[in-house]
């Protein structure tokens, strides 16, 4: 009976650690995605990111360190967007900036004033919704939006070019599609003085391999393993196995005889309902089924992660990451009853576009 007492004692140890490691551990890897253009959510840009491409503006996604800036993008007119509010580094490309390009931070640390949490300012490009008291109070920048509590978004020369801060870093995500100015003014602050815009996703995890040497790839990958969600299972996987050693649980067992190989039930009901579905002529239920699995295999081959993009989106980033046309991915989008031949024909087509996904 004390034995089972105390391993009911290590059993709720180990309960309260996992608690304490997904409350403070996953919501790095949240943060991480937050106000990325890969992003889906609310905090995210994905969508302003699409807004620009329907507008035939020329949106890039910077996958390489700060420290390549300078010697990648070269000429002047050129415009770097970082939408982190604790890791951007302008003073890093302060050459790149003085050459006469544009570097834009959204979301700065400055104290919370007594303006309205939530508020409406009026721009040429229309209402525009900010959501924080924050402010920068009164100083030699030129500002560009902003109330009588202090500037929003502010303007400081440097050299030839200029630093654009804005005090929050969600103007334009996802959450304010639909508010009438966000967007445009968005757009505009960003074109503001060139129309050759990058969007730094190195930030948010998104790194272009190529450019890495070993050494990078290994610090890398462990950086990137640490702030995403294997993280989390790893180190909840540490602190199990420690419980059951201290508390010198068999975990194993004794030695089990061998038994008879059992029926894979999965590949028999698997079995069962493809045939169950070839008699009822149910062929727009593969094709819808084995489409969508398709294309969440093809977004992580192009490092989108999260949930199924939709068409608009996953075509852009086929073109931008392979080169191809966005049409090869047609028929992964097909909703229509195929016949046997048309069915073994589409399977055809959807192994030669997985040729064509990055390695």
């Amino acid at each position: 009976m004390k034995k089972l007492d105390q391993r009911w004692v290590f059993g709720l140890i180990a309960v309260a650690v996992l608690i304490v490691l997904t409350l403070f551990v996953a919501p790095r890897s949240n943060r991480l995605m937050s106000g990325s253009t890969f992003s889906r959510s609310p905090d995210g840009y994905g969508a302003w990111y699409a807004y620009m491409q329907r507008q035939g503006t020329p949106v890039q996604r910077w996958r390489k360190s700060t420290s390549e800036v300078d010697r990648s993008i070269t000429g002047t007119g050129n415009t770097m967007i970082q939408i982190d509010p604790t890791q951007s580094r302008a003073n890093d490309v302060e050459n790149w900036v003085e050459r006469g390009n544009t570097w834009i931070i959204l979301g700065r640390e400055l104290p919370a004033t007594e303006a309205g949490f939530s508020t409406q300012h009026q721009s040429d490009q229309g209402t525009v919704k900010i959501e924080t008291s924050r402010r920068l109070l009164k100083s030699g920048a030129m500002e560009i939006l902003g109330d009588r509590f202090g500037s929003i978004v502010w303007e400081v020369k440097k050299g030839k070019g200029r630093v654009i801060f804005v005090v929050t870093p969600f103007i334009a995500a996802n959450a304010y599609q639909d508010e009438p100015g966000n967007f445009p003014f968005f757009a505009q602050l960003a074109t503001r003085y060139g129309q050759k815009i990058w969007v730094d996703e190195y930030l948010h995890g998104y790194q272009d391999k190529s450019e890495e040497s070993g050494a990078d790839q290994a610090r890398n990958w462990g950086d990137y393993l640490m702030r995403t969600p294997l993280a989390v299972v790893l180190l909840q996987t540490g602190v199990v196995i420690l419980v059951l050693i201290w508390a010198k649980n068999r975990r194993f067992g004794q030695p089990q005889p061998l038994e008879s190989p059992k029926t894979n039930d999965s590949q028999a009901y698997t079995q069962a309902l493809a045939g169950v579905l070839y008699k009822a002529r149910r062929s727009e239920f593969v094709v819808d089924v084995v489409g969508r699995e398709e294309r969440l295999q093809i977004q992580r081959s192009l490092g989108i992660g999260g949930a199924l993009l939709d068409r608009e989106a996953l075509m852009s980033a086929w073109v931008e990451q392979t080169g191809r046309t966005a049409s090869e991915l047609e028929p992964l989008f097909a909703n229509r009853r195929l016949s046997e031949t048309e069915l073994r024909k589409w399977l055809t087509q959807v192994r030669e576009i997985k040729q064509h996904l990055p390695r």
